[in-house]
């Protein structure tokens, strides 16, 4: 896999959590294959006096004829389990990005008379 671009926002830089990212970033090749690039943003937001420093996690990965992003801030003061937390949903986003570039997602039929979803194309005798 590419290496991952990693952005401090409002955080010092820290190896170990550079280190940490890289990390669960290699880990998403084993998913997939076709991972272009991947990006990943690290921002302390201001303004939680009462829950300390909540860490705000964006990750944007690019495939092809794709881009995946992956935006979350989690309850919890802890940096790590904010890396955790949005890698896990790039994980799952990528499988199912995956999925359906393998054509392995169920079309289900619609009933008969659901006209939802549907452009209802008028005849010349209807207009």
């Amino acid at each position: 896999m590419i290496p991952a671009r990693i952005h401090f926002l409002d955080s010092p830089r820290s190896e170990a959590v550079e280190a940490k990212i890289q990390a669960r970033a290699d880990r998403l090749s084993h998913f997939s294959d076709e991972i272009q690039k991947c990006e990943v943003w690290l921002a302390s937001p201001h303004g939680h006096h009462r829950k300390g420093d909540l860490y705000e996690v964006r990750i944007r990965m690019t495939v092809p004829n794709e881009e995946i992003e992956v935006r979350l801030q989690p309850e919890t003061d802890d940096v790590y389990v904010a890396i955790r937390g949005a890698f896990d949903a790039a994980r799952r986003k990528l499988e199912d990005h995956e999925r359906r570039r393998r054509a392995q997602v169920k079309a289900h039929p619609r009933a008969s008379g659901d006209a939802s979803r549907r452009r209802q194309v008028l005849s010349d005798r209807e207009r």
